[in-house]
């Protein structure tokens, strides 16, 4: 029966009808694939709320399960090298475990970087990486790659989860008859338990681990219930722990009369002010710190290689060496940027390295460590309080040699031309109080090492591995989390390799770089056989023309730049003030003779 043209539309009927379906459809919240609930149900359990995700189709039921519950923080980042160390900056930042999730195929490998970095400084960066089934693996499908055990060698833990069974059920079948005769009980148990050791290990020994989860289609069903149980939060994994006999490291401490303390990168406030001071005023102990290891105190030495260098261009640097070397080496903290340092321990070894980590330590200097698995305050603590002071004029005689190079630094300072070295100096010195300041690898933490830092100032940089990939990513990824403002200071070349991470929705208008520009990979400079030719130039060096105005504009960033002493000055005086965009300052310093000026320094200072 032909409805009456006159008649109309029944609006109250069809706006209850739409009222069903987006109700209907608001319901639809999780993943159809037991797999992907059981994911998002056990990081929900352990309270890891940050998720990073790429985009890709592979991992929609990941990303479905994550994205349509409230309880996580969702991130998109497209590049997956960003995404990762994005990912590890935030997990260096609130020193919880954080996930990055990508689809199959190439975009995994490209999380590598990031996560060698995480596995050599101790982060507990998540990965989660959708797979293709077993049998479609290595049988020319598209976007498939042999996902299980790629990071073999880099991670603390592989999860490669079973494909579920209930899920494609007949697809399944078809292509793996045998594979279907396995319950889906024993594949919910076996992806449960993969995925409490994973997640336990993170947490317990912030460790970088591997969950992959191979998914058939199809892959955006939605469902209102969950299909698996729910999952309790279990007793996460410690660590390995032994205990120590504290008292027999006592007596050794207190018995001998040359103590170096060597602290690499921390977490600032890792180490309790009282047990700095008692360190601090044992004549018989040398503290010496770098830039990110956080510690200061006036008696420290926070320039290794001002000590170091002046060394090794004395007349008798062999004697001044022995009178430096240590009976016992204190070492905590992560990797040391000076290779001058290593070089000198390693040579003239201590009868002693005792290095405090809970979980791992290196024999760095080839000499036998002790491994003291406490944290370092925790030993310290111990140890200082069976604290006796012995006699010694060690201390005393190189805190001369540190006010002779400090003095001659600043004589320095007054007659060295625009340069690296004088733009790192003024750079360094216009901080204001209470920033957390990233340095990237390669010159700019290298230089960072020759200038104090002012102990209000939490200072990072990306030396598990040391590579250029990933300083500006990680940086942005660290102020997230930070209420106080950030700042990166990075080479020319680092933030070009890095320049996808200003692709990114999370940078806040607080966000700074400073961007030293000496038109190539100007370190190279000063290593021995640097040669004067074309080869050189091109394929060391890699020489170039490039600035940051463009890539400023196409971001959103604000952008100065500066090219003299004076116009630096200026320029820094207005680059700390409020703003209502993230700001970049490149500072274009001449490339012919920062190496010169840089090497002239230390002649200085001997």
């Amino acid at each position: 029966m032909d409805r009456d043209p006159e008649q109309k539309p029944d609006h109250a009927r069809i706006a209850l009808i739409g009222t069903f379906i987006l109700v209907f459809l608001y319901l639809m919240k999780y993943s159809s694939i037991p797999s992907a609930q059981t994911v998002a149900l056990h990081f929900k359990s352990r309270g890891i709320q940050n998720i990073v995700i790429s985009p890709g189709s592979r991992n929609a039921p990941l990303t479905i399960g994550f994205t349509e519950d409230e309880f996580f923080n969702c991130y998109s980042i497209v590049d997956e090298r960003c995404a990762a160390f994005f990912a590890l900056g935030m997990a260096l930042q609130l020193q919880q475990p954080v996930a990055v999730v990508c689809t199959s195929g190439s975009a995994l490998l490209n999380y590598y970087p990031a996560v060698a970095e995480a596995f050599y400084s101790d982060i507990p960066l998540i990965v989660v990486s959708a797979d293709r089934p077993p049998y479609k693996i290595d049988v020319g499908d598209g976007q498939t790659i042999r996902q299980e055990h790629v990071f073999k060698k880099h991670i603390g833990y592989e999860a490669n989860l079973k494909l579920d069974v209930s899920h494609a059920t007949k697809t399944v079948a078809h292509f793996a008859p045998d594979y279907v005769k396995s319950s889906q009980e024993e594949i919910q148990k076996y992806n449960d338990g993969e995925l409490h050791k994973a997640l336990s290990l993170a947490i317990g020994s912030k460790s970088p681990v591997h969950i992959n989860v191979p998914f058939e289609e199809p892959l955006y069903e939605k469902v209102g219930a969950l299909s698996i149980p729910q999952v309790s939060a279990k007793q996460t994994f410690e660590g390995d722990s032994e205990s120590e006999d504290v008292a027999s490291f006592a007596e050794l401490w207190n018995k001998s009369e040359r103590k170096m303390v060597l602290v690499g990168m921390m977490f600032p406030n890792s180490i309790d002010q009282e047990l700095l001071e008692k360190l601090a005023n044992d004549p018989s102990v040398l503290v010496f710190t770098e830039t990110t290891s956080n510690l200061h105190h006036p008696d420290f030495f926070p320039s290794i290689d001002s000590i170091i260098f002046p060394i090794e261009k004395s007349i008798n640097p062999d004697a001044l060496f022995k009178a430096l070397q240590p009976n016992l080496l204190l070492t905590f903290g992560g990797m040391v940027v000076s290779k001058k340092i290593k070089a000198f321990l390693r040579k003239y070894k201590p009868a002693q390295h005792w290095h405090i980590d809970a979980v791992k330590a290196y024999d760095t200097y080839f000499s036998e460590v002790k491994h003291i698995k406490l944290a370092p305050n925790i030993f310290l603590k111990q140890l200082l309080g069976k604290h006796g002071v012995q006699e010694s004029a060690y201390d005393q005689k190189w805190q001369k040699v540190k006010s002779l190079y400090q003095a001659k630094r600043t004589e320095y300072l007054d007659q060295v031309p625009f340069s690296d070295f004088w733009a790192y100096s003024a750079c360094i010195e216009h901080i204001p109080q209470n920033y957390q300041v990233h340095f990237a690898n390669s010159s700019a933490i290298r230089y960072a090492q020759l200038f104090d830092m002012h102990e209000s100032l939490g200072v990072f940089c990306n030396r598990g591995t040391s590579g250029i990939d990933g300083s500006t990513s990680t940086a942005i990824g660290a102020a997230v989390h930070e209420e106080r403002p950030t700042l990166l200071i990075t080479g020319d070349l680092s933030f070009f390799y890095d320049s996808n991470a200003l692709w990114n929705d999370y940078i806040r208008q607080d966000f700074k770089i400073i961007l030293v520009n000496n038109g190539g990979g100007g370190i190279f400079r000063i290593l021995p056989g640097k040669e004067n030719s074309e080869n050189f130039n091109r394929f060391f060096e890699t020489q170039h023309q490039l600035d940051a105005k463009a890539l400023s504009a196409m971001f959103g960033f604000e952008y100065k730049k500066a090219a003299s002493k004076s116009e630096l000055k200026s320029r820094l005086q207005e680059f700390f003030k409020e703003s209502e965009r993230p700001r970049i300052l490149e500072i274009f310093t001449p490339t012919d003779i920062n190496d010169e000026i840089l090497l002239a320094y230390f002649d200085f200072i001997s």
